[in-house]
């Protein structure tokens, strides 16, 4: 995806490595209870392979990030708040670790679950 020439030799970071970094961004934020499969497609592939990267789509063009992230929020919660909340921490954990701008996070809220109440 994206290379970089430093004295010794390039660096490549793969799509991959940048959802897997948002995803478990995603998932460490306040409200969040999971990240949804973005089609159904995506979803019958879930049930068969565990993929660590489910709900996260990663663009790259020429310079800039684009992450696209479906979401699935706790009842009860402002879900605008929640989903500022992943916008904003997903764009610093890739920026912080990966050293690339990241010039969108759009947040998809696919749905609501209720937590148990006892």
């Amino acid at each position: 995806m994206n290379d970089s020439n430093n004295p010794i030799g390039n660096i490549f970071v793969s799509y991959r490595a940048i959802a897997t970094v948002a995803c478990q961004s995603a998932l460490s934020s306040y409200g969040v209870v999971g990240l949804a499969a973005k089609n159904l497609a995506e979803g019958l592939v879930q049930v068969l392979v565990k993929d660590p990267t489910l709900g996260v789509d990663v663009r790259f063009d020429e310079k800039h990030i684009k992450i696209d992230l479906y979401i699935i929020v706790e009842y009860g919660t402002r879900i605008k708040e929640v989903a500022n909340t992943v916008s904003e921490n997903v764009r610093y954990q890739v920026e912080k670790t990966f050293g690339l701008p990241v010039s969108e996070v759009n947040v998809h809220v696919r749905g609501l679950r209720i937590s148990n109440i006892d």
